[in-house]
């Protein structure tokens, strides 16, 4: 089965006891904004769940700006929301998927492979005339029991050691301008690591903001085939995720996160920073 599921999809299974559904809104500079929306009114059934306070970490020294959280904590929270191993999960947001696909991933990375991302996002949702309410479900909590995939995550050193290596591709997940090092409103430093490819993560959307087929996906990374791993990263772990899932349904298979992404990288003075087009 496909990660990403219709409306219609979705609508069908409104009143299963499977389903659990996870709203991520969230506004980059309106840290409230994604819990204000979610309390005005969300899909009938679905619990919220913060980007910041959430599906990330404390900010330290190192480890970007939205660091993976706690992953024992995280744990809690997820059986807390009534998913355990026999539980759907359906994400979903107002931005494109990237909040979703970070809480898809993250369940992923735990082992729960039955996670999926909202075609469309809310505004889509309500544009056409499915249900909507403000209401809070009461959850029913479980015991999540994560099994930690390792192999999803690259880490810091991983990435320095894998730079410009043979059969290692890099996916640089941001906008061009920010890629070549043209401008960089967020981090303190501009550009990319040296090597990497860049896959702005939008491009897995259509013009409406929809999730492109898995022929689409496939055509479009098709540059990638030949690596023997691809190693995503964004400006902090997050619009990375949608690019990994669009990977994931494209078909490839060893595809890591490089959670720290940019904003990590750059926190270590020494590092090389590669600019223009690679």
């Amino acid at each position: 089965m496909s990660s990403i599921v219709s409306q219609e999809w979705l609508l069908e299974r409104l009143d299963h006891a499977d389903i659990v559904i996870v709203d991520c809104r969230f506004t980059l500079g309106q840290p409230e904004a994604g819990k204000e929306g979610y309390q005005q009114g969300h899909i009938p059934g679905a619990f919220y769940m913060d980007l910041e306070k959430d599906l990330s970490g404390a900010i330290k020294a190192h480890g970007g700006r939205h660091p993976l959280p706690d992953l024992g904590g995280f744990s809690l929270l997820v059986g807390s929301l009534g998913i355990d191993a026999s539980k759907k999960v359906v994400a979903y947001d107002d931005q494109g998927g990237a909040m979703a696909s970070r809480l898809w991933w993250m369940l992923q990375f735990l082992g729960h492979t039955e996670g999926y991302v909202l075609g469309k996002g809310f505004s889509a949702w309500k544009a056409a005339g499915l249900p909507v309410t403000a209401e809070v479900p009461a959850a029913a909590p479980r015991t999540f029991s994560p099994k930690v995939q390792r192999h999803m995550l690259a880490s810091y050193d991983e990435v320095k050691d894998k730079v410009e290596r043979k059969g290692t591709v890099l996916v640089d997940s941001r906008e061009a301008r920010r890629y070549q090092g043209l401008e960089e409103a967020i981090d303190p430093v501009a550009g990319h690591i040296p090597g990497a490819k860049n896959y702005f993560w939008k491009e897995v959307l259509d013009g409406e903001g929809a999730w492109k087929s898995p022929e689409e996906h496939k055509a479009h990374f098709e540059e990638l085939q030949a690596a023997d791993e691809i190693i995503v990263y964004c400006g902090s772990g997050v619009t990375a995720c949608p690019n990994v899932l669009a990977l994931k349904q494209a078909g490839f298979a060893n595809v890591k996160l490089y959670s720290g992404s940019w904003s990590d990288w750059v926190s270590y003075a020494e590092n090389p920073i590669a600019t223009g087009e690679e």
